[in-house]
C-alpha cells in the first residue's frame, strides 16, 4: 500500500515511559491524534517497539474505530523484531498490532546493528509530521529521529513537554 507523505504522521519515543507521564501520555496522545485527523492527516506510522511505539499504535487503532478512513502503518526494522523480547505480553501486543495494521513495511529481513536507524529514517522520510515522546536525554534512537525530523523540516510535537499543544495553536 502506498502512503501519501503529505497526509502522514510518524511516531518516535522511548521504550520506557517515565512514571510522571504514565497517566498523562495516553490522553496527550489521543488529543494529538484527534487534532492531526482534524487537520487532514490520515496515515499514522509506528515502529512497533515496546513502549511509546506500541502505545501510539494502539491509540491510532482506537481512533480508527471512530474514523475508519485513518490507517495504521507499521514500519518494522526486521521480520524477527521480537526474537530477543522476554515479556510474553509484549509479544502478544505486538502480534495484535500486526494483525490490525493496514499495512506493514519491513526495512530488512533479519536484524542488524543498523536496522532500527534505517527504520527511523524511513518513517521520517514518509511523513509530514513527527509525534515524539522525548525526555531530556542526549542520546538514543528517539533523539536521533527527532533531530533527523528537524533536519528534514518536519514539525515535531513532543508529548513530553507540557506545551505540546502549541503545535496546534492551543
Amino acid at each position: 500500500m502506498e502512503i501519501s507523505k503529505n497526509h502522514s504522521v510518524c511516531f518516535t519515543g522511548h521504550r520506557q515511559v517515565l512514571g510522571k507521564h504514565t497517566h498523562i501520555l495516553p490522553a496527550r496522545l489521543e488529543k494529538t491524534i484527534t487534532n492531526l485527523i482534524r487537520l487532514g492527516y490520515k496515515n499514522f506510522i509506528a515502529g512497533g517497539a515496546v513502549g511509546f511505539d506500541m502505545i501510539a499504535a494502539e491509540t491510532v487503532l482506537l481512533a480508527r474505530e471512530y474514523n475508519p478512513s485513518i490507517t495504521l502503518f507499521l514500519a518494522l526494522p526486521c521480520r524477527n523484531q521480537t526474537a530477543r523480547w522476554k515479556n510474553p505480553s509484549d509479544i502478544e501486543r505486538y502480534n495484535h498490532l500486526l494483525a490490525q495494521a493496514n499495512d506493514i513495511h519491513y526495512i530488512q529481513d533479519a536484524y542488524s546493528s543498523t536496522c532500527m536507524h534505517k527504520r527511523n529514517r524511513w518513517m521520517v522520510d514518509h511523513s509530514a509530521v513527527c509525534v515524539a515522546y522525548l525526555n531530556n536525554t542526549a542520546r538514543g534512537g528517539t533523539v536521533y529521529t527527532v533531530n533527523y525530523a528537524n533536519e528534514q523540516d518536519l514539525p515535531v510535537v513532543n508529548l513530553a513537554n507540557s506545551n505540546y499543544l502549541e503545535a496546534f495553536g492551543e
